[in-house]
């Protein structure tokens, strides 16, 4: 029986049985279907169908072209014909840094290879629904890990400290708590707001910050010292 409006997941990896094992999993799911899959970044650019999809799982490491140039080159041309798939980058290990340029190139976040089932699963849904970052635990760790470095590759006068520093002070501690990977649930709990009033806030600080997601926001925070290791 064809599945009612399922969200469509892309498959980008090198290893055969790594996408298998997945695509048993995503299709198992009432309202998840894996609609195209690729061995490598240039396979993957070259697919109308890949492009189509909702959720691309990319893993970072792959001959011919990597991840990380595969998500850029679809990001850029999803910028012209929004809106496209939403990334989420596949790393065998936590503290990988390939996983961070991916997220500055435009993924919504990354997972490891070997997270639980469920996780995965509503990681996928999450990054549709445009919602939180990715593993928050994990993404914590990786960004502990280069805090030092994207501090230093940031300049007292840059765009990203000016635009931090555009943000009214409600907006700042609202921004502080999605850095700390708080849901808008738990920051309206937290202060005492309603979460359509959270909403609005973390749209605006989006907006000031120019960034896509709440990924990007995070790793913001680490660059211009909001949130320290």
């Amino acid at each position: 029986m064809p599945k009612e409006n399922p969200i469509r997941v892309a498959l980008v990896d090198d290893q055969l049985l790594v996408r298998s094992g997945f695509r048993m999993l995503i299709n198992s799911q009432t309202d998840l279907e894996v609609v195209a899959e690729a061995s490598n970044g240039r396979e993957a650019i070259a697919s109308p169908a890949l492009a189509g999809a909702d959720v691309i799982l990319m893993d970072v490491r792959m001959p011919e072209m990597n991840g990380i140039e595969a998500t850029e080159y679809l990001l850029r041309k999803q910028a012209k014909e929004a809106p496209g798939p939403k990334v989420i980058v596949l790393t065998t290990f936590d503290l990988d840094e390939y996983a961070l340029s991916a997220i500055q190139a435009g993924a919504s976040g990354f997972l490891l290879k070997d997270a639980p089932p469920e996780e995965l699963l509503e990681s996928i849904r999450t990054v549709y629904r445009g919602d939180a970052v990715i593993a928050p635990s994990t993404t914590r760790r990786l960004l502990d890990h280069v805090a030092p470095m994207l501090r230093r590759s940031t300049l007292p006068g840059s765009a990203h400290v000016k635009a931090v520093e555009s943000l009214t002070p409600r907006e700042r501690e609202v921004f502080g708590l999605i850095a700390n990977g708080k849901s808008n649930p738990e920051i309206a709990a937290e202060l005492f707001l309603s979460e359509a009033t959270v909403k609005t806030h973390v749209g605006h600080i989006l907006a000031k910050l120019n960034a896509r997601d709440r990924v990007q926001a995070v790793v913001i925070a680490y660059e211009t010292g909001i949130v320290t290791p």
